[in-house]
């Protein structure tokens, strides 16, 4: 039987599934490693732990596979984390951690990228203003603060991209993820030589550019031994974890859009042409798809906020659904459907840390505005699941601003599985929310690349069409919208009282 495998490095864990070429998923595996966090802000993981929980994977999904018939892996697709920046020396070793997607570590290097090129002339090349989230202020800032690693750096891939190299050999990369970096010129699809030099950064350093559904290598003999797979599986160029989410939720054309709720929260809609939000709240990039581009927002704690309050706070809802065998989150939805909208008077905003969209903004963090103590954990987890809606309305908002149509949309990650979740978000962007099926996301969405990278489909539209429709759709209720408006202009409000005061608590 001819299969497909995708492979997503996920922020806490990567997950492997293995795919029919008609889409159905045969095996899935998900190995977990831990986030370190060495100081306020920062965020870096073991690129090494990425490749061990691949490895485990690809295992155990074709343990899986082969025990119901014998697979033959036509090819193999990658997604993963954005942003992230892996360096390596010549020898192909990790000099350092990788300083992840929500490190807010950079404003220094911020501020160098705006006096070096200036504010206008990079959002004009790289479609985007200088954000500390993306990869090349991460770069500057080892080169300014760890000079020994960054003299004997060789090569500077992405999350995804290092999987990539382990698998291959290659040292490639492609436009939707390499987007993301701020050192390419996102109109032409390639790296910005204007970019680099005035940033003293070698072109060299970097990976080979492709599109998403291109070959850019062959398994290898040594990741043959290492994994099981056959050597010689063309590996396509896959996608960031977004784009690769989008092919996998159908999301291919202009008009169409998705939100999906991980530890981050994006809403992503494609279009036929570069538009750039010049204030910086959201972000274009190129599309996974060939000639298209993206228009996306990131709200950095979104799931992340549900998960610190459950870790911190509904203890007890941990322990009961131990003892029940369900998942605690199902026990936290139930006492949030219990609380009326506004949770009672109170408001949180999901800062915890820092903000990209639509306020990009590192010093900013997480507040309950109007505790009282008639509140109840029940209130808590409302506020936070409302908080996070909030962000994706007013990012949403800024993409019907710029002319980017964002009314037929699909939900998608862990947090699409709340129910209480995805009517509060069709309340609030006054659409039909639906969920994808088969929800795969983007493990099936980096898969669907390696078919058309392969030749198992002609197009991306061809295979999305055949393989991906609509589940469940929610509704929006305007009577319900309306209740949430005044608690939502509040919401916004509070960004902008607090934007001062969150500075200085930095600075203390």
């Amino acid at each position: 039987m001819r299969a497909l495998l995708g492979i997503d490095v996920g922020t806490s864990g990567t997950k492997t599934v293995l795919y029919s070429v008609d889409g159905a998923p045969l095996a899935s595996h998900t190995a977990e490693y831990p986030m370190a966090q060495p100081k306020n802000g920062w965020a870096e993981q073991d690129p090494c732990d990425w490749w061990r929980a691949a490895v485990e994977g690809i295992g155990a999904v074709l343990a899986k596979g082969s025990a119901a018939d014998a697979v033959e892996i036509a090819g193999i697709g990658l997604s993963g984390q954005m942003h992230g920046l892996v360096m390596l020396d010549a020898d192909g070793a990790v000099l350092r951690p990788s300083i992840i997607w929500c490190d807010q570590r950079t404003e220094a290097e911020i501020e160098d990228m705006k006096r070096i090129l200036g504010e206008k002339r990079i959002i004009e090349i790289t479609a985007n203003p200088p954000m500390t989230g993306f990869t090349a202020a991460k770069i500057l800032w080892v080169k300014k603060n760890e000079p020994e690693v960054y003299a004997k750096c060789a090569h500077i891939l992405l999350p995804k991209d290092y999987i990539r190299y382990r698998l291959t050999g290659e040292f490639a990369t492609e436009v939707s993820d390499a987007s993301g970096m701020q050192l390419m010129d996102v109109a032409g699809r390639k790296w910005s030589d204007e970019v680099l030099g005035a940033f003293g950064i070698d072109k060299a350093l970097l990976a080979k550019m492709h599109e998403s559904q291109d070959v850019t290598g062959v398994t290898s003999a040594a990741c043959a031994k290492e994994t099981g797979l056959a050597e010689g599986i063309p590996v396509v160029g896959g996608a960031g974890d977004n784009p690769a989410a989008a092919v996998g939720t159908g999301v291919v054309a202009h008009g169409k859009a998705f939100t999906t709720i991980g530890t981050s929260a994006v809403v992503y809609a494609v279009s036929d042409e570069v538009r750039i939000d010049l204030a910086g709240r959201v972000h274009s990039l190129c599309a996974s798809v060939p000639g298209k581009w993206t228009v996306m927002s990131c709200t950095q704690g979104a799931g992340l906020s549900l998960q610190w309050l459950r870790n911190n706070v509904c203890t007890e809802e941990m322990r009961q659904a131990d003892a029940e065998g369900v998942d605690p989150y199902i026990l936290m939805d139930k006492l949030a459907d219990g609380v009326p909208i506004g949770a009672d008077r109170l408001l949180f905003l999901p800062y915890l840390m820092g903000e990209r969209s639509p306020h990009p903004d590192p010093d900013c963090r997480g507040v309950f505005c109007g505790l009282s103590g008639v509140h109840t954990r029940a209130n808590l987890i409302r506020a936070v699941l409302e908080g996070v809606a909030y962000s994706q309305r007013e990012c949403v908002e800024v993409f019907r601003e710029m002319g980017v149509p964002a009314d037929d949309m699909m939900i998608t990650g862990g947090g699409a599985k709340s129910r209480i979740w995805r009517q509060m978000l069709a309340d609030l962007y006054g659409c039909a929310v639906s969920v994808p099926k088969p929800d795969e996301g983007a493990a099936l969405g980096a898969a669907i690349l390696a078919g058309v990278g392969t030749g198992v489909w002609g197009s991306l539209g061809e295979a999305c069409g055949a393989l991906i429709g609509k589940g469940e759709t929610i509704q929006p209720d305007p009577a319900r919208g309306a209740a949430y408006e005044p608690y939502y202009e509040l919401y916004k409000k509070l960004y902008r009282d607090l934007k001062e005061d969150f500075k200085t608590l930095a600075r203390i």
